[in-house]
């Protein structure tokens, strides 16, 4: 641990030690307003900043701005606004000067122009980004009525959520058919989402901190680590803009029965200069545990969770910025059966309590000329859980998991007007991963007491045009549970002949290290015992090499736009990691070994098609069709011949919203989720052989409507309701009582359940 706090500190040291400019007073200001090209009506809350600087403002409620003692000397004045093109404007600055700058944005329909930063760290136009960048924005959460990330992530192409326990609800992120540990997750651009963290992170994040989700499907960029195989999904919590409060509550009753309650509030700050400024997000969930089949034994287990945190910025000069993030979250779960006892007077229990702490800092540093950026960042995340996980009234299955995660790093940026043949970006950097985990259950003899440090190099130049990108990088990673360091290459490229017709392909190289994942932290219930997961001894490192290649349509005509994308993607696996199930302990408890099989091929296609028929009526989809096979056949089972095919990967799987405003205090919207078929595993006890079954398609149709009362000092109460899984799109043959399989779960994670909220903005 030594080693750590002395790379903090040096960071620490190396960001402070960066002299501060002393800003000197020009008196040099602009003002102007933001109008909707169209409309003519202002544009409130649109972020106006000078490029290249940490200077800029917002819009006030009348859409008008002001930006005072500005740098001497021309520069670039931005505005943006979701949902809008942004618009640059050239100046010249004088001192002793006030000069009005005013700006007209266009919508854009789909948000094509909207400003991303996880295809390399900083802003780019998401049209222009190299790499296909899909974001899941506010509004779509409020569309399908999402209370925490894993709500609203199967409304994203590729993408699947799913549960994999029946008692306490461990979910798992799938992006192009590869399950969850292939998936890197993400907070403000930094892999601190450790293995423990990801049993039950998709739940613990509320949708209230996230400003929003940006998706890269695949590993196009360098930057990211390179277990990123299937792709990176970045949690971009809130920043503030502008001083509000909101208060919302949201009532679930599941299977119009069970309540799931959870109450969020959000208020931000900002100094009069816009010089600092934070945001303050806190979230409660009390969700009480459902018994579908009414055999005693819950399928959706108990929450009780708490979380507060802030986000906030200093700007130390007109060149440099400092941001700060910390979040923490206290949480109980629990499923099973008997839950007014103890854990180990229930005949099935699984019990869990996590203490999180989070937080970061990031400072950024331009250079005068705009063109040279350096930033510095260091990330870390502990976690405290005291868990139970028992059958059979078991006092032996206490456990306690102590788990310390940091990320520490630095990357220089250079824009170059012209490398070679086009205008290009230089980003290099260096970076350090730490995990310390120690997982103990003594009473099943379970110890994982685990280091993972990852040294890593990287580099990549994007060469960029409005009409062509081709990224060119690597990692250098040297892992210490690997003998050598291991080179990763990242391929990218873009072309957009015409205007309306972007085409894209990548190539990504990837590794996993011979370590224990998050499904390997979490216990399965099987009758009157458990199935541990151990990882052998002689483990090796799983490699992996992905292509993709993407044909991108969008275009607008008077009031109607669409969008289309068809996307084809591969990867090719060696040393692919899997389960066997290799006999029962000394104990009875089943033992499953993580070990290395052949291979496996995922490929398939993702489908997206967008269309705007008017302002106020917009329909999003997307549709993959995939295969997910290994190489040769595997045995997971002694009863059960080898299988070829992948566990839990649909063939088939997508999603469609509908939103639609007829007036425009009102708000309709349409949601649903298919899930095609798929195989799955039924381990014996309630049944008396393990076996595979091929489970039945699904599709989960969801219905919201939202209604706003404008009140007076620009107050906005709503009241919105719904319904979720209308037609009951739900398991119906769930293992029943003591004996069940509680990972014999699939398809819908709620069956139909209402929903009441309300939500006062201001």
């Amino acid at each position: 641990m030594s080693r750590i706090k002395k790379i903090v500190i040096a960071i620490l040291f190396a960001a402070s030690a960066v002299a501060v400019q002393a800003q000197k007073t020009t008196d040099a200001n602009i003002i102007g307003h933001v109008l909707d090209k169209k409309t003519q009506e202002h544009l409130p809350y649109v972020t106006v900043v000078v490029k290249g600087t940490t200077i800029g403002s917002i819009t006030d409620a009348s859409g008008h701005y002001r930006i005072n003692n500005l740098p001497v000397g021309p520069c670039t004045v931005v505005a943006s606004y979701i949902g809008y093109e942004s618009q640059e404007i050239d100046i010249n600055v004088e001192g002793k000067k006030t000069i009005e700058v005013d700006f007209e944005l266009e919508e854009s329909a789909f948000m094509l122009d909207y400003v991303v930063v996880s295809a390399r760290r900083s802003d780019a136009n998401r049209r222009e980004a190299v790499s296909i960048v899909n974001v899941l924005t506010p509004k779509t959460f409020e569309t399908v009525n999402s209370v925490c990330l894993a709500d609203g992530l199967n409304f994203q192409p590729g993408l699947r959520v799913e549960n994999n326990c029946q008692n306490c609800g461990f979910s798992q992120l799938r992006i192009n058919g590869l399950e969850g540990p292939y998936t890197q997750i993400l907070i403000d651009g930094r892999p601190i989402n450790s293995a423990l963290a990801g049993v039950y992170g998709l739940e613990h994040i509320p949708v209230n901190m996230v400003d929003r989700v940006e998706v890269i499907r695949g590993g196009g960029s360098a930057l990211y680590s390179s277990s990123a195989v299937g792709g990176s999904v970045n949690i971009i919590t809130k920043e503030p803009i502008r001083n509000s409060l909101s208060v919302s509550n949201t009532s679930n009753l599941i299977y119009g029965t069970t309540p799931d309650i959870t109450t969020n509030l959000n208020a931000s700050l900002i100094s009069n200069n816009s010089k600092a400024g934070v945001t303050l997000f806190a979230s409660a969930r009390q969700r009480e545990p459902f018994d579908y089949d009414k055999d005693g034994f819950s399928e959706i287990g108990k929450i009780n969770m708490k979380s507060i945190g802030f986000r906030g910025f200093y700007r130390v000069s007109n060149n440099s910025k400092l941001t700060l993030e910390y979040h923490t979250i206290d949480e109980f779960r629990r499923g099973g059966n008997n839950f007014n006892r103890p854990p180990h007077e229930a005949d099935i229990a699984e019990q869990i309590n996590h203490n999180i702490h989070s937080g970061g800092f990031k400072y950024d540093i331009f250079l005068k000329d705009a063109r040279h950026a350096i930033q510095i960042y260091s990330s870390v995340q502990n976690i405290d859980r005291d868990s139970y996980y028992g059958t059979g009234k078991d006092p032996n299955a206490y456990g306690n998991t102590q788990d310390f995660s940091l990320v520490s790093g630095g990357q220089y940026t250079i824009q170059m007007n012209k490398f070679l043949f086009m205008p290009a970006t230089f980003i290099g950097g260096i970076e350090y991963s730490h995990n310390a985990l120690k997982d103990e259950m003594l009473g099943y003899h379970k110890v994982i007491d685990q280091t993972v440090g990852v040294y890593s190099l990287f580099a990549q130049n994007e060469w960029s045009n409005r009409k062509a990108s081709i990224l060119i990088g690597g990692r250098l990673d040297k892992h210490n549970m690997i003998d050598n360091p291991i080179v990763i290459p990242r391929v990218s490229a873009r072309y957009a002949p015409l205007s309306w017709l972007n085409l894209r392909g990548s190539y990504a190289g990837g590794y996993r290290g011979p370590q224990a994942f998050d499904e390997d932290l979490h216990v399965i219930a099987v009758g009157q015992d458990v199935a541990l997961i151990h990882v052998a001894e002689d483990l090796k490192p799983e490699k992996s090499h992905s292509v993709n290649f993407s044909v991108e349509l969008s275009q607008s005509y008077s009031k109607t736009a669409f969008l289309f994308l068809a996307e084809g993607f591969y990867t090719d696996l060696n040393n692919v990691f899997l389960l066997e199930e290799i006999g029962n302990d000394d104990d009875g408890n089943l033992i499953l070994e993580r070990r290395n099989g052949s291979g496996a091929t995922v490929a398939g296609i993702n489908l997206e098609a967008d269309v705007a028929l008017s302002k106020n009526f917009q329909i999003n989809s997307g549709f993959t069709i995939q295969s997910s096979r290994y190489k040769d056949p595997e045995r997971w089972s002694e009863t059960v011949e080898p299988q070829r095919k992948m566990f839990r990967s649909p063939s088939n799987y997508g999603y469609i919203t509908a939103a639609y405003s007829p007036l425009k205090q009102l708000d309709l919207s349409l949601s649903g989720v298919y899930t095609g078929s798929m195989l799955v595993q039924h381990f014996a006890s309630y049944i008396p052989e393990d076996t595979e079954v091929q489970t039945p398609l699904f599709f989960d149709l969801n219905a919201k409507i939202a209604y706003n009362f404008q009140l007076k000092d620009n107050v906005t109460l709503q009241l919105n309701g719904g319904m979720k899984n209308i037609f009951n799109s739900y398991q119906k043959d769930f293992d029943k009582g003591e004996l069940r399989d509680a990972s014999y779960i699939y398809g819908p994670m709620l069956p139909r359940t209402v929903f009441l909220g309300v939500k006062v903005m201001m």
